[in-house]
Protein backbone atom coordinates (compact mmCIF):
# COMPACT_ATOMS: atom_id res chain seq x y z
CA UNK A 1 0.00 0.00 0.00
CA UNK A 2 1.24 3.41 -0.94
CA UNK A 3 1.90 5.87 1.75
CA UNK A 4 1.81 9.80 2.17
CA UNK A 5 5.68 10.32 2.71
CA UNK A 6 7.17 13.33 3.75
CA UNK A 7 9.96 15.41 2.39
CA UNK A 8 12.79 13.59 5.44
CA UNK A 9 11.43 10.09 4.77
CA UNK A 10 11.84 10.51 1.13
CA UNK A 11 15.33 11.64 1.19
CA UNK A 12 16.30 8.94 4.03
CA UNK A 13 15.27 6.52 1.52
CA UNK A 14 17.27 7.83 -1.46
CA UNK A 15 20.46 8.10 0.57
CA UNK A 16 19.95 4.82 1.34
CA UNK A 17 19.44 3.47 -2.04
CA UNK A 18 22.10 6.09 -3.38
CA UNK A 19 24.51 4.13 -0.55
CA UNK A 20 23.46 0.45 -1.56
CA UNK A 21 24.58 1.45 -5.38
CA UNK A 22 27.60 2.61 -4.16
CA UNK A 23 27.05 6.49 -5.43
CA UNK A 24 28.52 9.31 -4.34
CA UNK A 25 26.25 12.44 -3.95
CA UNK A 26 28.09 14.39 -6.34
CA UNK A 27 27.75 11.14 -8.94
CA UNK A 28 23.83 11.25 -8.18
CA UNK A 29 23.41 14.66 -8.73
CA UNK A 30 24.89 14.77 -11.96
CA UNK A 31 23.38 11.60 -13.42
CA UNK A 32 19.76 13.49 -12.61
CA UNK A 33 20.95 17.05 -13.52
CA UNK A 34 20.56 18.42 -10.23
CA UNK A 35 22.92 20.70 -8.51
CA UNK A 36 25.04 19.30 -5.89
CA UNK A 37 23.78 21.34 -3.09
CA UNK A 38 20.08 20.71 -4.14
CA UNK A 39 21.00 16.94 -4.17
CA UNK A 40 22.44 17.22 -0.25
CA UNK A 41 19.46 19.45 0.12
CA UNK A 42 16.93 16.97 -0.81
CA UNK A 43 18.21 14.09 0.96
CA UNK A 44 18.39 16.25 4.57
CA UNK A 45 14.77 16.60 3.78
CA UNK A 46 15.12 20.15 3.59
CA UNK A 47 13.53 20.33 -0.33
CA UNK A 48 10.98 18.61 -2.37
CA UNK A 49 10.98 16.37 -4.85
CA UNK A 50 8.75 16.59 -8.17
CA UNK A 51 7.77 13.71 -9.67
CA UNK A 52 9.62 13.78 -12.55
CA UNK A 53 12.83 14.31 -10.33
CA UNK A 54 11.99 11.02 -8.80
CA UNK A 55 11.34 8.86 -12.10
CA UNK A 56 14.69 10.15 -13.15
CA UNK A 57 15.97 8.95 -9.71
CA UNK A 58 14.45 5.60 -9.73
CA UNK A 59 15.87 4.91 -13.40
CA UNK A 60 19.44 5.38 -11.61
CA UNK A 61 18.94 4.25 -8.67
CA UNK A 62 17.04 1.27 -10.16
CA UNK A 63 14.09 1.03 -7.77
CA UNK A 64 10.39 0.83 -8.81
CA UNK A 65 8.30 3.93 -7.57
CA UNK A 66 4.85 1.64 -6.28
CA UNK A 67 7.62 -0.24 -3.92
CA UNK A 68 9.57 3.19 -2.85
CA UNK A 69 6.04 5.05 -1.69
CA UNK A 70 5.55 2.19 0.42
CA UNK A 71 4.50 1.54 3.96
CA UNK A 72 6.96 -1.99 3.37
CA UNK A 73 10.04 -0.14 2.29
CA UNK A 74 12.89 -1.76 3.52
CA UNK A 75 16.70 -0.86 3.25
CA UNK A 76 19.77 -2.72 4.48
CA UNK A 77 19.90 -0.43 7.41
CA UNK A 78 19.00 2.58 8.63
CA UNK A 79 20.89 5.14 8.53
CA UNK A 80 20.88 8.36 10.47
CA UNK A 81 21.64 11.58 8.61
CA UNK A 82 24.77 12.54 11.47
CA UNK A 83 26.05 9.77 10.78
CA UNK A 84 25.90 9.31 7.00
CA UNK A 85 27.40 13.02 7.48
CA UNK A 86 30.29 12.21 9.43
CA UNK A 87 31.10 9.61 7.19
CA UNK A 88 30.39 11.88 3.67
CA UNK A 89 33.34 14.34 5.55
CA UNK A 90 36.19 11.43 4.31
CA UNK A 91 34.74 10.44 0.82
CA UNK A 92 32.82 13.69 -0.88
CA UNK A 93 34.96 16.12 -0.67
CA UNK A 94 34.79 18.52 -3.60
CA UNK A 95 37.42 20.88 -3.33
CA UNK A 96 40.41 20.68 -0.81
CA UNK A 97 40.78 24.25 0.55
CA UNK A 98 44.77 25.71 -0.11
CA UNK A 99 44.83 29.14 1.83
CA UNK A 100 45.35 31.88 -0.22
CA UNK A 101 47.69 34.00 1.94
CA UNK A 102 47.57 37.56 0.59
CA UNK A 103 44.10 37.15 -0.05
CA UNK A 104 43.48 35.96 3.93
CA UNK A 105 45.54 38.69 4.86
CA UNK A 106 43.59 41.41 3.20
CA UNK A 107 39.74 39.96 4.25
CA UNK A 108 41.17 39.94 7.81
CA UNK A 109 42.53 43.75 7.22
CA UNK A 110 38.67 44.57 5.73
CA UNK A 111 37.24 42.80 8.68
CA UNK A 112 39.07 45.03 11.26
CA UNK A 113 38.81 48.36 9.19
CA UNK A 114 35.12 48.19 9.86
CA UNK A 115 34.94 46.44 12.93
CA UNK A 116 38.67 47.29 14.91
CA UNK A 117 36.86 50.07 16.51
CA UNK A 118 34.01 48.33 18.21
CA UNK A 119 34.98 47.27 21.87
CA UNK A 120 33.60 43.44 21.68
CA UNK A 121 35.98 42.81 18.07
CA UNK A 122 38.53 40.65 20.11
CA UNK A 123 40.10 37.24 19.03
CA UNK A 124 36.91 35.83 19.55
CA UNK A 125 34.70 38.07 17.68
CA UNK A 126 37.46 38.09 14.86
CA UNK A 127 37.62 34.43 14.69
CA UNK A 128 34.62 33.87 13.96
CA UNK A 129 33.79 36.40 11.51
CA UNK A 130 36.70 35.45 9.26
CA UNK A 131 34.96 31.47 9.88
CA UNK A 132 31.24 32.44 8.61
CA UNK A 133 32.93 34.82 6.03
CA UNK A 134 34.72 31.83 4.33
CA UNK A 135 31.80 28.61 4.69
CA UNK A 136 29.13 31.45 4.18
CA UNK A 137 31.18 32.09 0.66
CA UNK A 138 31.33 28.05 -0.22
CA UNK A 139 27.96 27.32 0.31
CA UNK A 140 26.95 30.22 -1.93
CA UNK A 141 29.48 29.80 -4.46
CA UNK A 142 30.84 26.65 -4.01
CA UNK A 143 34.25 27.94 -4.13
CA UNK A 144 36.93 28.93 -1.48
CA UNK A 145 37.44 32.65 -0.19
CA UNK A 146 40.24 32.64 1.61
CA UNK A 147 41.06 28.50 1.87
CA UNK A 148 41.94 28.76 5.06
CA UNK A 149 41.46 25.81 7.47
CA UNK A 150 39.52 26.10 10.32
CA UNK A 151 39.47 23.78 13.61
CA UNK A 152 36.74 22.63 15.79
CA UNK A 153 38.30 23.92 19.78
CA UNK A 154 36.26 24.30 22.52
CA UNK A 155 35.07 27.97 22.39
CA UNK A 156 34.09 27.65 18.58
CA UNK A 157 36.49 26.95 14.69
CA UNK A 158 39.43 28.71 14.82
CA UNK A 159 41.43 29.53 11.82
CA UNK A 160 44.68 27.39 11.49
CA UNK A 161 48.31 29.01 11.36
CA UNK A 162 45.98 32.16 12.46
CA UNK A 163 49.35 33.65 15.42
CA UNK A 164 52.00 32.78 12.68
CA UNK A 165 50.03 34.81 10.01
CA UNK A 166 48.93 37.80 12.44
CA UNK A 167 52.67 37.47 14.09
CA UNK A 168 53.77 38.32 9.81
CA UNK A 169 51.34 41.16 9.80
CA UNK A 170 52.14 42.76 13.03
CA UNK A 171 56.37 42.08 12.00
CA UNK A 172 55.90 43.49 8.82
CA UNK A 173 53.66 47.00 10.02
CA UNK A 174 50.14 45.97 8.80
CA UNK A 175 48.74 45.19 11.93
CA UNK A 176 49.43 46.09 15.81
CA UNK A 177 47.93 43.85 19.00
CA UNK A 178 46.75 45.49 21.78
CA UNK A 179 46.19 43.91 25.39
CA UNK A 180 43.30 45.53 27.21
CA UNK A 181 39.89 44.31 29.44
CA UNK A 182 36.44 43.52 28.20
CA UNK A 183 33.79 43.66 30.93
CA UNK A 184 36.52 43.04 33.36
CA UNK A 185 37.97 39.95 31.45
CA UNK A 186 41.37 40.28 29.60
CA UNK A 187 40.86 41.01 26.16
CA UNK A 188 43.33 40.72 22.83
CA UNK A 189 42.57 42.84 20.04
CA UNK A 190 43.93 44.21 16.66
CA UNK A 191 44.07 47.24 14.89
CA UNK A 192 44.68 47.65 11.30
CA UNK A 193 47.54 49.84 10.41
CA UNK A 194 47.23 49.95 6.23
CA UNK A 195 44.32 49.54 4.29
CA UNK A 196 43.11 46.38 2.80
CA UNK A 197 43.53 46.09 -0.71
CA UNK A 198 40.05 45.39 -2.57
CA UNK A 199 41.45 44.88 -5.57
CA UNK A 200 42.06 41.32 -3.94
CA UNK A 201 38.24 40.57 -3.43
CA UNK A 202 35.42 39.75 -5.84
CA UNK A 203 32.52 42.13 -5.55
CA UNK A 204 30.60 38.40 -4.40
CA UNK A 205 33.13 38.17 -2.08
CA UNK A 206 33.24 41.50 -0.01
CA UNK A 207 29.38 41.28 0.05
CA UNK A 208 29.91 38.50 1.54
CA UNK A 209 32.15 39.33 4.52
CA UNK A 210 29.94 42.97 4.73
CA UNK A 211 26.64 40.50 5.24
CA UNK A 212 28.67 38.41 8.34
CA UNK A 213 29.63 41.53 9.55
CA UNK A 214 26.32 43.60 9.44
CA UNK A 215 24.51 40.41 11.26
CA UNK A 216 27.50 39.45 14.16
CA UNK A 217 30.11 42.42 14.62
CA UNK A 218 27.94 43.83 17.26
CA UNK A 219 27.35 40.35 19.37
CA UNK A 220 29.42 39.45 22.17
CA UNK A 221 32.38 36.56 22.33
CA UNK A 222 30.12 34.60 24.50
CA UNK A 223 26.89 35.10 22.11
CA UNK A 224 29.06 34.51 18.68
CA UNK A 225 30.39 31.29 19.90
CA UNK A 226 27.64 29.61 21.31
CA UNK A 227 26.08 31.09 18.09
CA UNK A 228 29.00 28.89 15.91
CA UNK A 229 28.27 25.82 18.12
CA UNK A 230 25.28 25.41 16.66
CA UNK A 231 26.24 25.41 13.45
CA UNK A 232 26.41 22.02 11.76
CA UNK A 233 29.57 22.26 10.38
CA UNK A 234 31.31 22.76 13.47
CA UNK A 235 28.40 20.74 15.72
CA UNK A 236 29.10 17.51 13.89
CA UNK A 237 33.22 17.67 13.88
CA UNK A 238 34.70 15.81 16.47
CA UNK A 239 36.97 18.18 18.52
CA UNK A 240 40.43 19.10 17.28
CA UNK A 241 39.62 18.17 13.88
CA UNK A 242 39.61 20.32 10.53
CA UNK A 243 35.49 21.52 10.01
CA UNK A 244 35.22 20.29 6.22
CA UNK A 245 33.48 23.07 4.27
CA UNK A 246 31.27 20.38 2.46
CA UNK A 247 28.97 20.44 5.54
CA UNK A 248 28.50 24.08 4.88
CA UNK A 249 25.34 22.42 2.33
CA UNK A 250 23.45 20.57 4.90
CA UNK A 251 22.78 23.64 7.38
CA UNK A 252 19.36 24.36 8.24
CA UNK A 253 17.89 28.21 9.05
CA UNK A 254 19.21 30.60 10.63
CA UNK A 255 22.62 29.26 9.43
CA UNK A 256 22.23 28.47 5.77
CA UNK A 257 22.44 31.40 3.16
CA UNK A 258 21.75 29.89 0.14
CA UNK A 259 18.20 29.56 -1.37
CA UNK A 260 18.06 26.00 -2.63
CA UNK A 261 13.77 26.04 -2.92
CA UNK A 262 14.41 28.75 -5.78
CA UNK A 263 17.38 27.10 -7.28
CA UNK A 264 17.51 26.65 -10.91
CA UNK A 265 18.69 23.41 -11.51
CA UNK A 266 21.81 22.11 -13.80
CA UNK A 267 20.09 21.01 -17.12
Amino acid sequence: MNIKLSQKQIGQRITELRKLKGLSQEDLAKSVKLSRPSMAQIELGNRSVDILELQKLSMVLEFSLDDFMSKDFVAIQNIEIKEEIKTKKEEERISVPTLQLNKFKNVLLYILERCAGKPNVGETVLYKLLYFSDFNYYELYEEHLTGAKYRKLPFGPVPQKLDTIINQMINSGQLQRIKTEYHGYPQTRYLPLEKADLTELKASEKDTIDRVIEQMSDWSAAAISSYSHNDLPWEITDEGQDISYELAFYREKPYSVRNYGDEIEEQ
